[in-house]
């Protein structure tokens, strides 16, 4: 038995080591890139020229920033507001809606209900590019391109079958006990969702809501689509203006990168606790 216990924990330790390695591996792999943008976005071209790509610079500079920010041909600050507008907008419609949706198929008992909501799963399986020109058409018949309003208000309009879904899932885990306590109390089912539901669903809420903002944010072919006015340009294409004008000056292009990414940086470490706790209690191991 004692050998044989024995065996069992080295075997276990072994597992656990390999599942740590590549972990690790994994993680680095994240990084290197992100790490080669850092170092580059603060080295001047003289050090880009003369050292490795993977060597940290002597002097880190912060003209690199300072230059990007003071360029007259991409206005990053006005490109800056455009995107927090539109990512802000879009987050808090997608987590009213999808919460809306979730609670109806996780709480509601009416007929077609299972149907429905395989039907909604579905959609999840349909490429974007599909839809892409008829609902360019649709936008341009309604007045709304070269406007907000396309990447806006589909986030009003229901939040997206995955949000629905990751909702749902969390709304079933939460004990229906409390729902009847509230009912006997008189509670209709408006009652229950905003004081109840909603209250309790906090890390649920913050995982699909930093997906969103993220994917707002860093959204590109929906601006590229109905932008027009460089003046209601978002980040992402400013970005890709600005990596056109300054093609060689690659501390720049790199400076502006961190720029861009640096709030969705702040807002993952600020969200990351619920942001896990979202995927565990919702059953998206």
């Amino acid at each position: 038995m004692n050998s044989l216990d024995r065996k069992a924990r080295t075997a276990k330790r072994t597992s656990h080591a390999i599942v740590w390695l590549v972990l690790v591996a994994g993680a680095v792999g994240m990084l290197v890139p992100f790490y080669i943008m850092l170092s580059t976005a603060y080295k001047t071209p003289a050090e880009i020229a003369t050292t490795s790509a993977w060597a940290w610079p002597k002097m880190a500079s912060w003209d690199n920033f300072r230059q990007v920010l003071d360029n007259p041909n991409v206005k990053f600050s006005l490109l800056f507001r455009n995107s927090a507008l539109i990512a802000t907008l879009s987050t808090i419609g997608t987590l009213i809606t999808s919460s809306l949706a979730a609670y109806a198929f996780a709480r509601l008992r009416f007929r077609g209900r299972d149907r429905l909501f395989i039907l909604l799963l579905s959609t999840m399986m349909l490429p974007g590019i599909v839809t892409m020109i008829p609902t360019y058409v649709l936008y341009k018949y309604l007045h709304w391109v070269d406007t907000f309003y396309p990447l806006i208000v589909p986030s009003w309009l229901g939040g997206g079958a995955f949000n629905i879904f990751m909702l749902r899932q969390f709304f079933a885990t939460i004990p229906r006990e409390l729902e009847e306590a509230a009912m006997l109390d008189g509670a209709s089912h408006s009652t229950i969702f905003w004081r109840l539901i909603m209250p309790l669903s906090g890390p649920a809420l913050a995982t699909v809501g930093l997906f969103s903002f993220i994917w707002s944010w860093r959204d590109f072919l929906g601006p590229l689509l109905y932008l027009n006015d460089p003046d209601k340009q978002t980040l992402e294409l400013g970005l890709r203006s600005y990596q056109t004008l300054n093609s060689e000056q690659w501390h720049l292009i790199m400076a502006g990168s961190v720029l861009v990414m640096l709030p969705l940086i702040l807002l993952f470490l600020l969200g990351q606790r619920y942001f896990v706790r979202g995927f565990v209690t919702s059953g998206l191991k």
